[in-house]
């Protein structure tokens, strides 16, 4: 199983800014890596479920079941859909993904909290790895991050209604997928951390076990637990 499902391909938008402004050989590497990542289509359809934990600044709130449905429909056509069960009101956020295309909400706000939590549609569809700015940092030598040698990308945007404009990412070189990711807005505060808590190796496949997300500007802390899946 591909530990980040939801994973996307570039899109379009990003090589038509390759295209008409010649980037330097930081910007192609970061173009070309970003479409790797983003090629992580799911080998087939699998559902999970998971745990959301949410500590805000007046402690722990009651915990939410999801259910988290993949359906693979193409090689370039699949759907994710995030399924509130318990512990909240009842609410759907399904992302659609068509090859390069950007991520289609078919139900629910990309920029709406899910479940209230500190994910957004943004966040669990990895949009920024759509936007039209991609390159590749310290081209010369691998980061260790979290004990795994990575490489960092940074991914910027323009566009106004984004609620942050430049993400870092530290990508584990060995599994390429991303390991730590930074959200900055336009003043350059940050805004989000996200970080893969830890993975388990099943039968050969290595699988994500949780996600942590903290609000730097909210103090608030999520945590995605998933607890098992199924074909």
């Amino acid at each position: 199983m591909n530990i980040f499902p939801v994973v996307v391909f570039a899109a379009t938008t990003t090589f038509l800014y390759a295209a008409e402004h010649q980037p330097t050989a930081e910007e192609r590497e970061g173009l070309e890596f970003a479409a790797r990542l983003s090629g992580g289509r799911p080998e087939k359809s699998f559902t999970n479920r998971a745990i959301l934990r949410v500590r805000d600044a007046h402690g722990r709130k009651p915990p939410v079941t999801l259910q988290i449905a993949t359906q693979v429909n193409s090689d370039s056509d699949w759907q994710v859909t995030y399924q509130v069960l318990t512990g909240g009101p009842i609410q759907t956020l399904r992302i659609r993904h068509r090859g390069t295309d950007l991520p289609v909400y078919e139900e629910g706000n990309r920029d709406t909290a899910f479940a209230g939590s500190d994910f957004t549609g943004r966040d669990l569809a990895l949009e920024f790895y759509h936007w039209p700015g991609q390159r590749m940092l310290r081209r010369d030598k691998a980061e260790m991050r979290k004990g795994r040698p990575c490489r960092i990308l940074e991914s910027t945007t323009t566009d106004p209604q984004a609620p942050y404009v430049r993400v870092r990412s530290w990508i584990d070189l060995e599994h390429l997928q991303p390991l730590v990711a930074e959200a900055y807005d336009r003043q350059g505060n940050l805004v989000k951390e996200f970080s893969v808590g830890s993975v388990r190796k099943v039968q050969g496949n290595w699988e994500l076990k949780d996600l942590e997300m903290d609000g730097e500007k909210t103090g608030t802390q999520t945590k995605l637990e998933f607890i098992f899946s199924s074909p």
